[in-house]
């Protein structure tokens, strides 16, 4: 599923994140950027040791909940990692909503800072942070759509929704779909 914001490009895919051919790939990390499980397991074994190094290197003392910071990508087949610290779900009134907009606003606009051309988000904080699925999408998609209104006049980029299972991909498109109505 595509759709254009121009001159920026929204597309749904369900798929591996580690095989994405993009410039950044979004790393749903935890606070303490440490090795995790799910996105962030994953993403780690596929990128090698080069990643957790240079986060420890650069990073010793984490990233805020809300916030991302960048690496290279190791053996990923990206320029860059953006770890993306999403909040854990606790009811929707601790600010959650806020922090995971600001998640996605911050990696995009890490993403035109690192002149990116195309990048790729997982679903953030939908694992065992048990965001719930309808509402991150919701959050998720409304939050790109509102930075590619207001970077109308960036270079054009794609954002690449890679959605791990068939699930998870149909939320994400009923909510586009909405959206777009």
């Amino acid at each position: 599923m595509l759709v254009e914001f121009a001159p920026h490009r929204l597309q749904l895919v369900q798929g591996d994140i580690t095989r994405q051919s993009v410039d950044a790939i979004v790393n749903a990390a935890n606070a303490q950027l440490q090795i995790g499980g799910g996105v962030d397991g994953a993403i780690h074994r596929a990128g090698g040791p080069a990643i957790i190094r240079e986060i420890e290197s650069r990073y010793p003392d984490g990233c805020p909940t809300g916030q991302a910071v960048a690496t290279t990508a190791g053996n990923l087949p990206a320029k860059y990692v953006f770890h993306a610290v999403g909040p854990v779900w606790r009811g929707g009134h601790q600010g959650e909503p806020e922090l995971l907009r600001s998640c996605y606003r911050v990696c995009l606009q890490l993403a035109f800072q690192h002149s990116c051309q195309s990048i790729a988000f997982p679903a953030i904080s939908t694992g065992i942070y048990g965001y719930p699925l309808d509402l991150a999408a919701e959050t998720a998609l409304d939050e790109i759509r509102k930075v590619f209104q207001a970077s109308a006049d960036q270079p054009p980029l794609e954002v690449r929704m890679v959605l791990f299972d068939a699930g998870t991909f149909a939320a994400f498109a009923r909510v586009l779909e909405t959206l777009l109505a």
